[in-house]
């Protein structure tokens, strides 16, 4: 039975890895649950923080014995940020000029199996979320043995063709211009939740603004969330590579996701031999509380289905 401080919460404290994976970075993770138990990792996207994994969600998986460790990814949160790289120009990137690009998402692959490293974990269930998927899908063809299985929620191969925000999207996002106040975050945070959400699950705007406020407090660096950004168009298709997986895969995508087209999820799963694909009704690019529970079940008995398969 887990006791109550063995649970994630708004308090819950990070911890440091530093200096991880070959680019040396500091990461900043939270780690809880049985340590001898199978390891979820769980990588989140752009602009997103460890904290952007619900709570809920995360104890659920807890509550079903498994270990979850989340972590802020290079640029975000309170790990390590590269202030002193190339002013990111996506204009260039999308034309072919990838001078300002500082690192690709095969770096940020490397960080998560840095922070594998200095966890002794030799292996993890890798969930990712978003760009986060992307990652997770980058770790898995290139460090397959340290992926025991891969969960891709919300996100896309790579292919430009597929997975796109609706035409509309990014000017609605961006429609009330640069964020530099702990206010303006939070109205950005809900507005950005209002357009690309989940319409068949209401947001809790309340913890969509506390959340937004603790991002704020934790780290606030646009710069560095456009290097992201950058990170992932530069690291282009990966659809080829993705056919050579022989790994146990979950593809999760909302049918109602208006920033990441769910032919982005369709065309994951078509790639990866064996891929299991999930589409749920109502679902848009966020993990609201009405979807936690079922998501986190999907994800558990994913996860355990792999563990069982592996022991007969």
């Amino acid at each position: 039975m887990l006791v109550a401080a063995n649970r994630f919460e708004g308090s819950t404290v990070d911890a440091i890895a530093p200096q991880v994976g070959p680019a040396g970075v500091d990461i900043a993770y939270q780690r809880l649950g049985d340590p001898l138990a199978p390891a979820v990792l769980l990588i989140m996207g752009v602009a997103a923080q460890s904290i952007h994994w619900p709570d809920p969600l995360c104890n659920a998986l807890l509550d079903c014995g498994l270990q979850v460790i989340r972590f802020d990814n290079r640029d975000s949160g309170l790990s390590t940020h590269l202030s002193d790289a190339p002013v990111p120009n996506l204009h260039a990137v999308l034309a072919g000029d990838l001078s300002s690009v500082s690192y690709t998402l095969s770096d940020m692959a490397a960080d998560a199996v840095g922070l594998l490293d200095a966890l002794e974990i030799e292996e993890a269930h890798v969930v990712g979320a978003s760009m986060g998927g992307q990652i997770a899908q980058t770790m898995a063809i290139e460090h397959p043995t340290r992926v025991r299985s891969l969960c891709s929620i919300m996100s896309t191969t790579g292919n430009m063709t597929v997975g796109q925000p609706a035409p509309e999207v990014l000017r609605e996002l961006f429609s009330g211009g640069p964020v530099e106040t702990r206010e303006q975050a939070i109205e950005q945070s809900l507005r950005a939740m209002r357009i690309v959400g989940s319409p068949g699950y209401p947001i809790d705007e309340d913890e969509v603004a506390a959340r937004a406020g603790i991002a704020f407090d934790r780290s606030h660096d646009r710069v560095a969330t456009a290097r992201q950004a950058i990170a992932a168009v530069a690291s282009g298709d990966r659809t080829e590579r993705l056919r050579q997986l022989q790994l146990p895969t979950l593809v999760i995508h909302g049918l109602a996701d208006r920033m990441c087209d769910v032919s982005g999820g369709r065309a994951t799963a078509d790639a990866i031999s064996g891929a299991k694909l999930v589409l749920i009704e109502g679902m848009g690019h966020n993990l609201p509380p009405g979807l936690r529970l079922q998501l986190a079940a999907r994800i558990t008995e994913f996860v355990w289905h792999v563990e069982r398969v592996s022991l007969r």
